[in-house]
């Protein structure tokens, strides 16, 4: 055989003979995404990982994405990202993930002002605008709808939760919208809340919170799972694992377990759930109408739902004559602590002064809880 023959056999066989134009569009927007995450650095803890694994599932004949259990092989010999993807798959991930924020969240702007919990219910607004037209459209079930809708709370975790129950056939795709809006926080929020509040009431500067007790902050996260699970048992798991976690972190005794959970196990399950989440959008799997609806009425949820959180926020403010800064309203979508983040950061653009954050992080704690309730909701109407 001829040198030529050999590299035409070779070529033949290669990745570049087998590159469908879909796969090549995924790459694209894999290395704008790679881009965004490292040299505009939006969330690249999130979208690094996520970026690559979508690079990675669509590079031809690598089989990363393989499923051997689909030709009735055993699962092992599945592709590693597919291994992988089953902790997405069996809600283990999300789960773990929310005992991981648990263990980095301090409920104390919450306990310390309670109308935070009300600011948290108002940044839902997306989801429920999201299901009546996902269900008005005619594309998806109205179980699918809800499970769509979920994005709007900016919540990875319960998204993915909530349509593994619900609509087990669209994760993939809800997966990657979900956790693309949240890394995309610093992106698609400012333009909103420029547009929806004044220079003067971004100016506006709040009250130091009271100082919470250790007795509030432990018996917050055991009533609180106790209450909302008994109301909604679907949403146990998530708000089990939430304040699991948080328990670690406030009861001062298990000081080993609080690192581990906002370390260690963070940054691994990070990288796996990135991983496996942006590996899902294959382009065979990605580019029809239906997921291309399904991220642009998460985009509408997700916008909607800082709308809410943002009108409320300037309703209080009229209320209590100047007291409550609005930009807080919308760091009521439950990305911990990016929403509550860029509060503070408009806030310091229109006074380099102004403090924001520990204001912000009352709505937006009161959003990780809000969104796994609308969840846990959801799961009771929709779920089979």
């Amino acid at each position: 055989m001829g040198i030529i023959e050999v590299f035409g056999k070779l070529l033949a066989e290669s990745g570049f003979a087998a590159l469908t134009w879909r796969q090549a569009l995924m790459l694209i927007a894999a290395c704008v995404l790679l881009y965004m995450a490292i040299g505009k650095q939006f969330e690249p803890l999130l979208l690094l990982p996520i970026a690559f694994g979508m690079l990675l599932a669509n590079l031809p004949l690598a089989g990363l994405m393989y499923d051997a259990t689909a030709v009735n092989a055993p699962w092992y010999e599945s592709g590693i990202l597919r291994i992988m993807y089953s902790g997405v798959k069996s809600s283990l991930f999300p789960c773990l993930i929310f005992m991981c924020i648990g263990a980095m969240t301090d409920f104390g702007p919450l306990i310390a002002n309670p109308v935070s919990l009300i600011l948290g219910a108002a940044a839902q607004l997306g989801i429920y605008v999201a299901f009546i037209i996902a269900n008005a459209s005619g594309l998806f079930t109205a179980a699918q709808a809800a499970a769509i809708a979920i994005i709007g709370g900016a919540d990875g975790p319960t998204a993915i939760y909530v349509s593994n129950h619900l609509a087990p056939e669209l994760v993939a795709s809800i997966a990657i919208a979900a956790y693309s809006y949240m890394a995309l926080i610093p992106l698609i929020q400012p333009p909103l809340m420029r547009l929806l509040t004044t220079e003067e009431e971004r100016k506006i500067r709040m009250e130091q919170l009271r100082p919470v007790s250790r007795v509030e902050k432990i018996v917050f996260p055991i009533f609180t799972v106790i209450l909302c699970s008994m109301i909604l048992p679907d949403v146990a798991p998530l708000l089990g694992m939430l304040m699991l976690g948080n328990l670690f972190k406030e009861s001062g005794v298990v000081d080993r377990l609080s690192e581990t959970a906002q370390n260690a196990l963070c940054n691994i399950v990070t990288i796996m759930i990135g991983l496996s989440v942006g590996a899902t959008a294959s382009g065979e799997a990605f580019i029809q109408v239906q997921t291309i609806a399904i991220v642009i009425l998460g985009l509408l949820a997700f916008a909607f739902s800082t709308v809410g959180g943002l009108l409320l926020g300037k309703l209080l403010c009229a209320l209590t004559k100047g007291k409550i800064n609005p930009l807080i309203g919308s760091a009521g979508v439950s990305a911990v602590p990016m929403a509550a983040r860029v509060s503070q950061r408009m806030g310091a653009e229109a006074d380099p002064h102004n403090f924001l954050l520990m204001h912000a992080m009352g709505p937006n704690v009161a959003g990780v809880i809000g969104s796994a309730v609308a969840a846990g909701f959801f799961m009771l109407t929709f779920g089979k």
